[in-house]
């Protein structure tokens, strides 16, 4: 009888303080650098908690905009943005070698996810930056987007991601947080998004529409309401549908 393995993903270190709710029940998590949320405090603070239960730990740098959590496209230059993502990651690659972790992965957050996704120019000169801390260190992207197969061209460890608690249009971009069906805040209806994507490689969009996907990790954002609720569920019946969160 067949059986699925997942990493299950969190955004934390964000202000919301629901860290030590989640990580019993994740496998790997994705912390604030600074740019959108976070400082080194509680950086250090986060890292110590997924040490604690074993989740593994993640960059999660971002446009330098605290005002709109890193939610907006910015007019930046590229040299800084360039070195704004440098001093984000350099800033969690202290603390990480304080607390004696290593770093499992690097994601994007928000905007500069999104936009990395879809535009060449902000994808370069964002694996162009990350190329210093080496192509070994994988990444979390977007399936079908031009920052995942410009990263596996250029010799990066893609790791595709899904979200479980947000809704998505039939060419694979999320649907706006601007529109009120963005999120997906039901467990079961997160439970029911997801175990396609798990077992069948498809998904569902808003239109209803099957389309192709792949996932090694799915997502379920800490800010979410309803996240603790949903992780807690997805962990109770993963079992029953033979899915295992891959720890």
């Amino acid at each position: 009888m067949e059986s699925w393995e997942i990493d299950i993903n969190c955004d934390v270190g964000e202000g919301v303080g629901n860290e030590a709710l989640l990580f019993p029940i994740i496998s790997s998590c994705n912390v604030a650098c600074g740019g959108h949320a976070g400082d080194a405090e509680s950086m250090i603070q986060v890292v110590r908690l997924a040490k604690e239960y074993k989740v593994k730990v993640g960059a999660h740098p971002s446009y330098p905009d605290k005002i709109n959590f890193g939610r907006v496209v910015m007019s930046i230059s590229e040299p800084a943005l360039k070195q704004s993502i440098l001093e984000q990651l350099q800033g969690f690659s202290t603390v990480l070698k304080s607390e004696g972790v290593t770093l499992h992965h690097i994601k994007a957050h928000g905007a500069l996810y999104n936009e990395s996704a879809k535009n060449e120019k902000v994808a370069r000169l964002y694996l162009e930056t990350l190329r210093v801390f080496g192509a070994e260190v994988p990444l979390y992207v977007p399936y079908g987007s031009v920052m995942a197969s410009m990263a596996m061209e250029a010799g990066f460890d893609v790791h595709f991601e899904a979200f479980g608690d947000r809704n998505y249009n039939t060419d694979l971009s999320l649907v706006s947080r601007k529109q009120p069906n963005a999120l997906i805040q039901d467990p079961v209806a997160v439970l029911n998004h997801v175990l396609p994507i798990i077992k069948t490689g498809k998904i569902v969009t808003l239109s209803g529409q099957k389309t192709d996907i792949e996932a090694q990790t799915i997502c379920i954002h800490g800010d979410t309401p309803s996240a603790f609720q949903i992780l807690m569920y997805l962990s109770e019946e993963f079992p029953k549908h033979r899915v295992a969160i891959r720890k």
